[in-house]
């Protein structure tokens, strides 16, 4: 039923999630406290079609002590490594410790936000990729025995682990930061070798590990997959929820309590994430966009589009700029630099 996921554009857009999470004490209870709304954000990005990988490293790029007040998800996958200090990164409300070394795995559709501990300013290297579009050129994702298990790790496992207790992951993910500085001959046909021996051992290890919060997660995998790939038809929640195996009812509770919001109101903020992407890079008419991106009339895709983004989507389109980093640096707690 699913064969690829669609790349998203960079746009962000927020939301309140009517469930409150747990978090520690301190300023992490200030910020994200139990009875607090928790903003969460829909990032999404953008990568050049003939190699869909970004690298964001240096020593400009540190994250503050600060506890944000909101989490973010995305359509792309997020690798980290922490090169100095430590912190915690949120996933979904679970609190989970990083220090120097470790390596960090978000698959997109995970809600997280990560800060340093008091006094410090964690330094950071990331990879974001379109895994799929990446790994195409070599095979079809969606052709291999686990194709299945592929779609569930980058669509909802996340974890944090030690570069000492899994040198070979650490070692793949420094290896694809390497290449993508130095960018000598054949380095994409290089990198594109070493994310697949490193999702390989991404997936064993989520065979491995038994992690409730991102097992949940992964039951609404396939929906969220189908949502990516198709969002420009029409299909129903009954047809989500089949793909996921469960009755439509069961399926709408688990999705919001996921999710933060229900499968109709995450495929409309899909619908809008591309149709920005259309307004900034074609030259589309904005009744062209909103019937590609599924919208059945101008006035459902301009009522959308306010409540999503706040304005209308000609004055956006006049408004806006490009270049992708600018999302990131804008709403994550980064203390430099302001601007990519």
């Amino acid at each position: 039923m699913i064969s690829r996921i669609k790349q998203k554009p960079k746009q962000i857009f927020s939301w309140y999630n009517r469930d409150s999470i747990e978090t520690n004490k301190g300023k992490e209870a200030s910020a994200m406290g139990r009875h607090s709304k928790t903003v969460i954000e829909y990032r999404s990005y953008e990568f050049p079609p003939h190699f869909p990988l970004q690298v964001i490293a240096g020593e400009e790029w540190r994250i503050s002590d600060v506890p944000s007040g909101v989490l973010h998800f995305h359509n792309c996958l997020e690798i980290g490594i922490c090169e100095s200090d430590s912190g915690k990164m949120n996933f979904s409300g679970k609190v989970v410790p990083f220090k120097a070394g470790d390596i960090t795995f978000v698959a997109g559709d995970v809600p997280h936000t990560t800060w340093s501990d008091p006094g410090c300013a964690s330094k950071w290297s990331y990879i974001f990729t379109d895994a799929e579009e990446l790994l195409r050129p070599f095979f079809d994702p969606a052709a291999l025995p686990n194709s299945r298990l592929l779609a569930q790790v980058l669509h909802g496992w996340s974890g944090i682990f030690s570069s000492a207790d899994h040198p070979a992951l650490a070692n793949y993910v420094k290896m694809i930061l390497q290449e993508m500085q130095t960018r000598s001959l054949n380095y994409e046909i290089s990198v594109r070798g070493l994310f697949v021996a490193l999702i390989t051992e991404v997936m064993r290890l989520s065979t491995e590990q038994n992690d409730s919060a991102s097992a949940n997660r992964m039951v609404i995998a396939p929906a969220l997959t189908y949502i990516d790939e198709f969002y420009m038809e029409n299909f129903s929640i009954r047809d989500l929820a089949d793909a996921c195996s469960m009755s439509e009812s069961h399926f709408r509770r688990v999705f919001r309590e996921l999710v933060g919001m229900g499968p109709l109101d995450y495929l409309n903020r899909t619908r809008i994430a591309k149709a920005c992407s259309l307004l900034r890079m074609t030259d589309d008419s904005i009744l062209t966009i909103s019937e590609k991106v599924g919208f059945g009339s101008m006035s459902s895709f301009n009522r959308h589009f306010y409540e999503v983004m706040g304005t209308a989507p000609s004055d956006w389109r006049r408004a806006t700029g490009t270049g992708i980093g600018t999302s990131i640096l804008k709403y994550s707690g980064w203390l430099r630099p302001p601007t990519p």
